[in-house]
């Protein structure tokens, strides 16, 4: 009841920002998909790469979020960004990297070989089999990874609020250090539930996109 309460006592604050934790994952999420499906493409043609691209990666991975954005602090305070939305975005966009990457690399490595070699046959270019035939087939596994970055970029963009990024984070920061526990369970079910929502809704889109078959 006290959830309730809260939630109908502050609607506009709560919608703003919700709002503003979509905006920084949708911005995160946006520059690591641009940088990250071509990355991963070019890659999966040079596999000494891959595992080093592959293996930093998943270092940054290890790293603890908070820890993460403490070292974007001193880096960006060069140019008086110390805190803020822009040293947040870059810490979201390097933990976005490696879901985007690897599902693309792997995405692309996994194409059948007698698909590819029939493609090279019909006499398709490097450039029209990747894009008529390669990338069609991994669509599903990239789009696995995206959804993967945004639903684990909503949860950790939450640790945002701490470097003054806003976001739903905000209520789970204020109420922990007010020890007001109804505005941390608001804060940590409303980022549970954004989770869940977009990655449904992304799942939907990948059922639609996804080709059924590709014809040679």
């Amino acid at each position: 009841m006290d959830i309730i309460d809260f939630i109908q006592g502050n609607w506009p604050t709560l919608f703003q920002l919700t709002l503003e934790h979509i905006k920084l994952v949708g911005l995160a999420v946006g520059v690591a998909v641009l940088t990250g499906v071509p990355f991963g493409i070019y890659i999966s043609q040079k596999d000494s790469l891959a595992n080093l691209v592959l293996a930093v990666a998943g270092i940054i991975m290890t790293i603890p979020s908070i820890a993460l954005f403490g070292i974007m602090i001193p880096i960006f305070s060069i140019i008086n960004q110390g805190i803020g939305f822009v040293p947040a975005i870059v810490a979201l966009i390097l933990y976005s990297q490696l879901p985007i990457i690897r599902n693309t690399y792997i995405a692309i490595k996994n194409v059948d070989p007698n698909i590819r070699d029939a493609a090279i046959g019909m006499g398709m270019t490097t450039w029209q089999r990747l894009f008529k035939v390669e990338l069609p087939l991994a669509l599903p596994v990239i789009m696995a990874g995206v959804r993967m970055a945004i639903v684990l970029t909503i949860g950790i963009g939450a640790i945002a609020a701490y470097i003054g990024a806003g976001g739903l984070g905000v209520y789970i920061a204020r109420g922990i250090s007010t020890s007001y526990t109804t505005m941390v369970q608001v804060g940590a079910l409303a980022v549970s539930i954004l989770a869940i929502s977009v990655d449904l809704i992304l799942g939907r889109i990948q059922k639609v996109i996804s080709p059924k078959r590709v014809h040679l």
